[in-house]
This record gives C-alpha cells, structure tokens and sequence, in this order.
C-alpha cells in the first residue's frame, strides 16, 4: 500500500492466489450439510480471448491436462459479452478433482503471461428442490461471492447472505456486495456432468 493510499484509508484489493480453490472442497462439505445444496461436478473458467499463438497454446495445454483425466470433460463456449468459458464437468461429481482442473486452466493462462485476461472461476450447486447456486472466484479481487440466479434476470439475494454466512469462515468472501457481479446464464450452470459426456 502507497503513503497516500494509507494516508487517505484506502487500500488495495486483495491478490488473487489460485490455490484460494483448493478450500473449495471442505466448504463444499459444509454448504451441503447446511443448506442441502450438492455439487452438480460442474465448474468453469471465463476468460477474454485474445489472438495469437502463446494464447492458442495456453490454451491447447490446459484441455490436454484435463483430457487426460477419464473422469473429465471439457467444453469451450462464448457467452455473447466477449469472454469464453472452459466449462469442465467431472462424471462422478468429484469437487477435489474437479478444482484440480479448473486450476489447471487457471495456470495454464497464469504461465504464458495471460493472467490479465481471466475473469473468473465457478463451481456449481443445485439443491434437491431444483435450485442452483453458483460460487464464484474472482481472479482480480481474489475473493468469491455466492450467485444464485431465480429466473430470467433475477437472482435469489436471501440465498446468497445464507451461503455467506455459511463459509464465511472457510473462504475469502467479498465484503463489497456492489462487487457480487451477476453471471445470468453463465456456461455450465443448468448443466450436469452426465450432460457433458464425451459421446
């Protein structure tokens, strides 16, 4: 922190630290002995694509790492808003296994210099009565928030205080709500990893 953004109270985001996603799986355990809500063995990555062979082959290298996982798919999709999502399902809804590949895509991106272009990484709930939940990482903040959406265009914010205050002791949540980006539609919410199967 600079001498005036102490002077004037102002401090700076917290980094992000991929590894922040291997505290995935314990509070994957906690949310669903609280709230019912399971992993559906789905997450994703978003990112801005950008031209050019190192991003091509960031990219080549973190679907071969998962590809060579036989439990896991991998799925690329444009949400219409500029970013692609890396939508990765694991078939027996395994969240360690899971993460572990988000987090190679992650650092796939991190090891040629494209750090500045990741948005984003998910890992998807649903509870029994059909309700989705989303928790997000936020790369540039080096937080997660909680987003459940209830319809098109409308999201469940009870939902999301509960889930926070759930895991508020077992991830780095962000503080500012204003920061709760809403990802309506995001690629890999509604699915399940029987949905991405390689055929």
């Amino acid at each position: 922190m600079g001498f005036f953004d102490a002077l004037l109270g102002r401090s700076k985001p917290k980094r992000a630290n991929l590894d922040d996603l291997f505290a995935l799986p314990p509070a994957a355990l906690t949310l669903e002995a609280a709230t019912g809500f399971k992993p559906t063995g789905v997450g994703a990555v978003a990112f801005r694509q950008v031209e050019g062979a190192a991003f091509q082959s960031a990219e080549t290298e973190s679907v071969a790492l998962i590809g060579s996982d036989p439990a896991a798919n991998v799925t690329q999709q444009n949400d219409g808003f500029g970013y692609t999502w890396q939508v990765v399902s694991d078939t027996n809804a395994e969240v360690v296994n899971l993460v572990t590949n988000l987090h190679a895509v992650n650092s796939a991106l991190v090891s040629q210099g494209f750090d500045t272009m990741l948005l984003c990484s998910t890992v998807y709930f649903a509870n029994p009565d059909g309700r989705r939940l989303a928790l997000v990482y936020q790369y540039k903040r080096g937080t997660f928030y909680p987003f459940a959406q209830s319809g098109p265009k409308q999201r469940d914010n009870p939902l999301e205080i509960q889930v926070r205050g759930v895991l508020s002791n077992e991830l780095p949540f962000e503080e500012d709500t204003s920061n709760w980006s809403a990802l309506w539609d995001a690629p890999g919410l509604n699915d399940t990893p029987e949905a991405n199967q390689r055929t």
